[in-house]
């Protein structure tokens, strides 16, 4: 069985972050293992409190996994604060870590902000050129880029200074008023676009994460980045489809939509 890692915060409501990479990695046919940058409360309506891990406790759950089930493919979630950004760096570039998918969390579905100002430079400096694939939505390439979106040809350029700038694979997830849900992947100096039918779902807590875990399930499984890419958004779509409804506000999606159990 192939083995995939996630290193992100914990969401004590199941619908993102390390849960939701695990129930996606799990269904995606992978073994999952995880590594915990951050506690937080949190529910579909918002985020109440943070709870960082130190820098070397983080270190010490890296060392864990990389010296017992190394990862075949890595994908990076939550990440608040630089000192941990720079651990993650340091320990993947001492284990040579392969096919690493960066989601740069920085805004929550509800909207609570999840990455500190100091955080950012070691974001960009540090994790997206170790990236194979990068996934912002829309805001996050803005803030990324520099530049406005409000078309398709404004994700072309954004996810082209991106992949230019760090020298990574930008997959640039639509949605957010500019389309459906067709995403852009850019990589050496051209664009596909991946179409996408939107689903009339309000429950989207934990896509962004659970895009990002499939796709990196997948690159573990040997897919090259076109299928991972391909193969996840068809997930996620039944993910969606299901139509799970939990929770005051945005909801949770149902990860386990092909499983039917009495």
């Amino acid at each position: 069985m192939k083995t995939a890692l996630t290193i992100a915060g914990s969401d004590s409501s199941g619908g993102a972050g390390i849960q939701a990479d695990i129930k996606t990695m799990a269904a995606n046919g992978v073994f999952a293992m995880s590594a915990i940058t951050a506690l937080t409360a949190q529910n579909t309506t918002g985020v109440t409190g943070i709870f960082e891990t130190t820098p070397e406790f983080l270190a010490a759950q890296l060392d864990a996994v990389f010296t017992d089930i190394y990862p075949d493919a890595v994908k990076i979630g939550m990440v608040s604060s630089a000192p941990l950004i720079r651990t993650i760096a340091e320990r993947l570039r001492f284990y040579e870590a392969k096919h690493i998918v960066v989601d740069p969390v920085m805004v929550a579905t509800s909207g609570s902000r999840l990455l500190r100002d100091d955080a950012m430079q070691a974001l960009t400096e540090q994790l997206l050129p170790l990236a194979e694939v990068v996934t912002p939505n829309i805001p996050e390439a803005e803030i990324l880029s520099g530049l406005v979106i409000t078309d398709a040809a404004g994700m072309e350029a954004a996810a082209r200074k991106i992949s230019e700038q760090y020298g990574c694979s930008v997959l640039c997830k639509g949605g957010h008023k500019v389309n459906d849900a067709d995403d852009l992947l850019w990589r050496n100096g051209s664009g596909k676009w991946f179409r996408g039918e939107r689903i009339h779902n309000p429950n989207t807590h934990g896509t962004g994460c659970t895009l990002s875990s499939a796709i990196a399930s997948n690159l573990a499984k040997g897919y090259d980045l076109d299928s991972s890419v391909e193969r996840a958004k068809e997930y996620i779509s039944g993910c969606l489809s299901a139509m799970l409804d939990l929770g005051k506000g945005s909801g949770p999606m149902n990860h386990m939509h092909k499983l039917f159990l009495d």
